[in-house]
């Protein structure tokens, strides 16, 4: 097992990898391109990573470039799923548009930044004001409908697996469900409705690390986003339990194949060289 971590937080327990800040990347190009699993690294490497030295990264690429931005991420979930998708609407903020989306959509409604997470970049609009400040915030207008709900389920997968599914309830502050913005944890039964949809977007999309926000409107649910990166708050076992997910999934699919990847007969792995 030869692995190269850039996330110390996320992989201290990890036996046999090299701990690495994101800077390093050029010092360690060998080690990098050598190991059998990069984990972690920053957005900003994944092209050089995976292009550059041909390496195979965890979370995965698909993990990357879907939850790197909302409107990506949406506009997968209305290919793949789109009867479980909250009615959006994407354009770009122009006075038009904005006068358009706000002729066209019921309010209140939920307005989003297209790169937020922990509940951040999230609003409620609910009256005028609330959409004149959100149009003051954004180059793209992000709308969506607002479902009626006071709680949603997070299901943490990982590899093609459910790790953990649980409740999260509004806090105080009310309409945010996160943890981060003190919404409340609440283990209980989850319905299969849910983790068949989370374990469907996970599979057809190819995202192995995840946390997949669910709604429920009555039996029928509804996929909000999901979060590359997560918490492990509301996880029974905690960060423990997660990290063992995690390496059993990594050694179970510790063969890679492809032609920078031994196991492909008659291809070797790529091996760098130095350019003058």
């Amino acid at each position: 097992m030869s692995w190269v971590s850039f996330n110390v937080f996320r992989t201290l327990a990890f036996a046999d990898t090299l701990q690495l800040k994101p800077e390093d990347v050029f010092k360690y190009r060998a080690e990098i391109s050598a190991a059998d699993w990069v984990l972690f690294p920053e957005y900003w490497q994944l092209n050089a990573i995976v292009y550059g030295l041909g390496a195979r990264v965890f979370p995965s690429e698909a993990s990357y470039r879907l939850g790197h931005n909302k409107i990506e991420m949406t506009r997968a979930f209305e290919l793949v799923c789109p009867l479980n998708t909250p009615h959006t609407r994407i354009l770009a903020n122009t006075p038009e548009n904005a006068d358009a989306l706000w002729a066209e959509m019921d309010y209140p409604f939920v307005a989003k930044l297209p790169k937020a997470s922990q509940g951040n970049g999230v609003w409620l609009i609910e009256n005028r004001q609330d959409w004149c400040s959100y149009l003051q915030r954004t180059n793209v207008l992000y709308v969506q409908e607002l479902l009626p709900i006071d709680r949603d389920i997070r299901i943490v997968i990982i590899g093609d697996q459910v790790l953990s599914a649980y409740w999260r309830l509004q806090g105080a502050s009310g309409f945010y469900n996160n943890v981060s913005k003190g919404g409340l944890v609440e283990r209980g039964r989850v319905p299969q409705a849910a983790i068949d949809l989370a374990l469907h977007l996970a599979r057809t999309l190819q995202i192995n690390h995840a946390g997949f926000d669910i709604a429920m409107v009555g039996s029928h649910p509804y996929v909000i986003e999901f979060n590359r990166l997560f918490g492990n708050q509301g996880i029974e076992g905690g960060g423990n339990a997660l990290n063992r997910a995690i390496i059993d999934y990594l050694q179970r699919e510790s063969t890679p194949t492809g032609p920078n990847f031994p196991g492909r007969p008659g291809v070797p792995r790529r091996q760098l060289q130095s350019v003058a």
